[in-house]
């Protein structure tokens, strides 16, 4: 997990513990894991649904607004200001 203020590296844990807003929203939910977090296997890294393929999470988007919508949702959570989770991830003791 990265420290505060750096850059996302793609770990997931903070969309795995609860959804931001946005994801309150998509999700329906808010506590638990959001159903927008997205594992990318070419790039090995977690990101956000609604960054990539929101009409995959909103299926009543009309296409022509699909690159609107990844333009809001990336101003929305702050896509690229840096981390801003204040968690520590453990491994599960077995």
């Amino acid at each position: 997990m990265p420290e505060p203020g750096t850059p996302c590296n793609g770990c997931g844990v903070c969309c795995a513990s609860e959804p931001c807003p946005l994801g309150m929203v998509v999700s329906r939910r808010r506590h638990g894991r959001c159903r927008a977090l997205r594992w990318d296997g070419e790039q090995r890294l977690y990101r956000c649904g609604m960054l990539g393929q929101p009409h995959r999470l909103v299926h009543w988007l009309p296409p022509a607004l699909a690159p609107w919508l990844r333009r809001w949702s990336s101003r929305w959570i702050a896509s690229g200001i840096g981390c801003d989770a204040r968690l520590e991830a453990s491994r599960p003791v077995r």
